[in-house]
């Protein structure tokens, strides 16, 4: 795309060029309604992050499990706070340990429910 502005002499070198531009500090506005973002994107956007980090989640509970052997509940918890480096709810870490009974990596104690032991 040539300027219209653009000056060129039929026998000029390419030292000779003089491009006229439109002055490029120009200033533009983004619509208020792009920037925000609606409930349903924030909503959405929230639930695919917490998709990519349940693996990183997983690992965690494994890893303290497996040096562990045996945890209480308040203990585990715990421990997940002080090694992920991302906020989460208490809820959804609940919601992992569960999915890892499921898949027989965690089993609850036969005496005390609030007790975990590692499956190897």
């Amino acid at each position: 795309m040539v300027p219209e502005e653009l000056e060129i002499e039929k026998d000029a070198s390419i030292d000779q060029f003089r491009f006229q531009l439109p002055d490029l500090k120009q200033a533009f506005q983004v619509n208020a309604i792009q920037m925000k973002e609606t409930v349903e994107e924030n909503t959405s956007t929230t639930e695919r992050v917490f998709q990519d980090r349940q693996y990183q989640v997983d690992a965690a509970i494994v890893r303290i499990m497996k040096t562990r052997k045996v945890l209480s509940h308040t203990l585990l918890i715990t421990e997940l706070f002080q090694q992920l480096k991302f906020p989460i709810k208490p809820a959804d870490l609940k919601k992992r340990i569960e999915s890892l009974i499921d898949k027989e990596y965690l089993e609850r104690d036969k005496n005390n429910p609030q007790i975990y032991n590692y499956l190897a």
